[in-house]
């Protein structure tokens, strides 16, 4: 195991490491860039910030590697009250959430996170909006395409997330590009082996791009997470290539990640969605971000001195 990712996952479980990264100043400013706050009523003053700014979102209550059933409906009641708050603020228009089913029990049991993601797909319906199941590591893929494939049958808006760097993407593009279907391309951030994944970064770029014109050529919504300032470019010419027009897929950007970005895209009149996440286990979220690909330091560290 490279040693900085040995490093970041002693300091994820270290609870006086926990308290110093909660309390120092520096630490709570790189918090507040990243995570919205603890509670609903933190998620709902960032999420109508963003949406007065012109921006939508996509809110994920923190939480995964659940193997708690416990803890598994606690998530999903989360949920449940986020979507109510977000009906009662007048936001369900323009602000969906993201789901991960290690959350809400794939682990213990796949029906169990199926009947659960069932009922947050019940109770966004219920409020006018949508969800999205984030994709995990790679030994999470199968399973969570055959839920995806289960809600659609009541619920055809479910949103999926594919990620380029995994080599089999490229098809599964093909399979989830038809009419209706909404999909969301990153190209990933989890530590995969070379079998699965693209070791290289070119590679996976290589293979982003290719996915993009699967996705654009298809009869679906994509929805491309990037922040690669080459990238972004190269699907704007893609979508004009393929005839697509503003609205007619959309960019996706993590919270606090190149906003000043975000916001000239919108104004392009082009539909921005900000990913938000929020909870108690902010901190499991960021460093276990960091320990899946250590490379990610720089990334966040670059982050947090670009308002760009």
């Amino acid at each position: 195991m490279n040693p900085l990712r040995s490093l970041i996952l002693a300091a994820a479980g270290n609870d006086v490491i926990r308290r110093v990264v909660a309390t120092a100043p520096v630490s709570r400013d790189v918090v507040r860039r990243f995570v919205a706050g603890e509670t609903t009523a933190d998620a709902i003053g960032v999420t109508r910030r963003l949406v007065d700014a012109g921006l939508t979102v996509t809110l994920d209550y923190l939480g995964e590697d659940t193997t708690d059933e416990a803890l598994a409906e606690q998530t999903v009641r989360a949920y449940e009250e986020l979507l109510d708050a977000l009906e009662a603020a007048g936001l369900a228009s323009r602000a969906e959430v993201s789901v991960k089913l290690s959350a809400v029990g794939q682990l213990l049991d796949e029906n169990l996170a199926l009947r659960n993601a069932g009922r947050i797909c019940a109770a966004a319906e219920r409020v006018g909006t949508t969800v999205t199941l984030d994709m995990e590591d790679h030994t999470t893929t199968d399973s969570t395409l055959r839920v995806l494939a289960e809600l659609r049958g009541t619920w055809p808006w479910v949103g999926a997330v594919l990620q380029s760097y995994l080599r089999r993407t490229e098809e599964d593009c093909v399979r989830l590009a038809g009419a209706g279907s909404r999909v969301r391309l990153c190209k990933g951030a989890y530590a995969e082996p070379a079998e699965v994944a693209f070791p290289d970064a070119l590679d996976v770029d290589r293979s982003y791009v290719r996915c993009v014109n699967v996705l654009l050529a298809g009869d679906g919504y994509p929805m491309f997470a990037t922040h690669d300032p080459r990238l972004v470019p190269i699907v704007d010419a893609r979508a004009e290539f393929h005839g697509r027009k503003p609205g007619s897929f959309e960019y996706q950007m993590l919270y606090g990640i190149r906003p000043e970005e975000q916001r000239r895209l919108a104004a392009l009149g082009h539909t921005v969605r900000v990913y938000v996440p929020y909870g108690v286990q902010w901190y499991g979220y960021l460093m276990r971000r960091l320990a899946e690909r250590p490379a990610n330091t720089a990334f966040f560290l670059r982050a947090l001195t670009s308002r760009t």
